[in-house]
């Protein structure tokens, strides 16, 4: 059958219309079919009822129509229904959802504000719905340590969950052994760990570092030296720092320590930092090998700003009179040297032993040279032993001179000092002079190399140097003890020997770093 678009009721003589109705309306129509519903008839005759209803403005109608010829009247009903604009399944509009949630963030701006958090950079992060929830996370990070500074430092924080982030982290960190008492300052030099997946993010961070000869007993030592470690990529900076060294001649067992003592070489990039910091050693004549050696031992001297300290102190060295040539003896004997204020030390110590000693200037270079760590000497350990040598008998010039010649002597055990001299005078009964001329005298151990070989000497009757009976390894000295006559070239002085950094270990295998790679630059 034909369904119109208006309500009404259909019967075989007429048609009731409804001309109250707007003519522009939407209709929807819900059509009903019931099968074999009987209606009364004589001749019991089955028909089929349609129903369907028509929604006009808020009015629901229904109609019923009886599609079949039937001669007496049946029974039609029409209904009529008006609902509420107002339904219990009904949802907010996405303008008052949207309302809704500006006047909620607005409640959570007000509240920052409040405590004098500034939340300028928090437009655009997921927050809290309510201040309660964003209360609990401000507390929270109180309870870690947190202040508002910290906080206002890097608000973004406020967008980690205390239950989804914050809790799952710390307590990965707590399992590798992360002290506590280290989670404050921990969290105010990265406070971005606590975005991080444990899985994704820091696990493969630290199995790296495992990778790297670190001792699982070290590394929360080493996250705690340098938590940004774990905001790194495993195949970028940290790869080739380390792939860099090892090509210089860092030894590769010795990696796991040098990382170790000093896991910021894991953030510097070669062709910016350690490269150029390399390579200016060697201009000062200190052979790469050397360098390595000097990492090693050292690793925090990568740290020292090449354009900020080395540089600046190296030129305040030659302005002290300590000559070109020996450079590298200084910065090798002393390399924390190009990374201390060191100008201000020279001069200082420069005006105290004039003043103890009556030292010039060029003398002055010759003491830095031989002991570089003389710039970090305190005043009085320094006139004590001046005093001292006084004491001894040694006359000011002497006294100077001897300092000139060895200045560890302003830096030894002073007890130690006295027991050497007293076997000097009492035992050996040499002249003051000679220890004048070899000062070193008082570095050697008296038990374990100054009375054996003054023993073995005195028992063959020969007169010697101070200087040939010490300077020289316990090897050497069996064998001068089978010269007649004793050879004059082999009293000199100690100094430092750049070979002791150069020795080759036959241990360590090459790598296969690429030093022209310009990816790295």
């Amino acid at each position: 059958m034909t369904i119109v678009s208006y309500a009404g009721i259909t019967r075989p003589s007429f048609l009731l219309a409804h001309p109250e109705l707007p003519v522009l309306v939407y209709c929807k129509l819900q059509l009903n079919s019931t099968s074999a519903l009987r209606i009364p008839s004589n001749d019991m005759k089955r028909t089929e009822v349609t129903r369907f209803r028509c929604y006009v403005a808020e009015r629901t109608f229904e109609s019923t129509s009886v599609g079949s010829t039937l001669s007496n009247t049946g029974n039609v009903r029409l209904g009529r229904k008006q609902r509420s604009s107002s339904s219990l399944y009904s949802r907010p509009s996405l303008l008052e959802m949207k309302n809704e949630k500006i006047a909620n963030r607005a409640k959570v701006y007000e509240f920052l504000r409040g405590i004098g958090i500034v939340p300028d950079e928090l437009d655009g992060l997921e927050l809290p719905v309510t201040t309660e929830v964003m209360r609990e996370r401000v507390d929270f990070l109180h309870k870690l340590g947190l202040t508002i500074e910290d906080i206002n430092n890097y608000p973004l924080v406020l967008g980690c969950s205390v239950k989804k982030n914050m809790i799952p982290v710390l307590d990965y960190l707590g399992k590798l052994g992360v002290r506590k008492s280290t989670f404050t300052e921990f969290l105010r030099r990265y406070p971005q760990v606590l975005h991080a997946s444990v899985v994704v993010d820091l696990d493969p961070v630290v199995k790296y570092l495992q990778g790297m000869d670190i001792k699982p007993n070290d590394i929360p030592r080493v996250l705690e030296r340098y938590p940004e470690i774990l905001g790194f990529k495993l195949e970028g900076t940290m790869s080739t720092s380390v792939a860099y060294l090892v090509g210089i001649g860092l030894a590769r067992r010795e990696v796991g320590g040098v990382l170790t003592r000093y896991p910021e070489i894991l953030g510097m990039r070669v062709g910016r930092v350690i490269k150029p910091f390399v390579e200016y050693l060697e201009s000062l004549g200190i052979p790469r090998l050397a360098v390595a050696r000097l990492i090693e031992k050292r690793p925090h001297i990568l740290g020292f700003g090449l354009e900020e300290q080395v540089k600046p102190n190296v030129g305040s060295l030659l302005e002290f009179n300590v000559r070109k040539s020996s450079l590298p003896s200084v910065v090798a004997q002393y390399p924390e040297i190009i990374g201390i204020e060191l100008k201000e030390k020279l001069l200082g110590q420069q005006c105290l032993l004039h003043s103890v000693i009556d030292l010039g200037p060029e003398d002055f270079g010759r003491v830095v040279e031989k002991m570089p760590q003389v710039v970090s000497l305190s005043r009085l350990p320094i006139v004590k032993h001046v005093d001292f040598l006084k004491d001894s008998g040694f006359s000011l010039q002497q006294v100077r001179a001897m300092v000139v010649g060895c200045p560890q002597l302003l830096a030894l055990n002073l007890d130690i000092m006295k027991h050497s001299f007293d076997y000097f005078v009492v035992e050996m009964e040499r002249p003051l002079d000679d220890l004048v001329t070899f000062p070193a005298f008082f570095t050697y151990g008296l038990e374990s190399t100054i009375k054996p070989r003054h023993k073995r000497v005195a028992k063959k009757g020969m007169k010697c140097s101070l200087s040939w009976l010490l300077n020289c390894s316990d090897e050497k000295f069996e064998q001068r003890m089978e010269y007649d006559t004793i050879d004059m070239e082999e009293m000199e002085m100690p100094s430092f020997d750049m070979n002791t950094l150069t020795e080759s270990r036959s241990e360590d295998s090459a790598s296969d770093y690429d030093d022209s790679d310009d990816e790295h630059i």
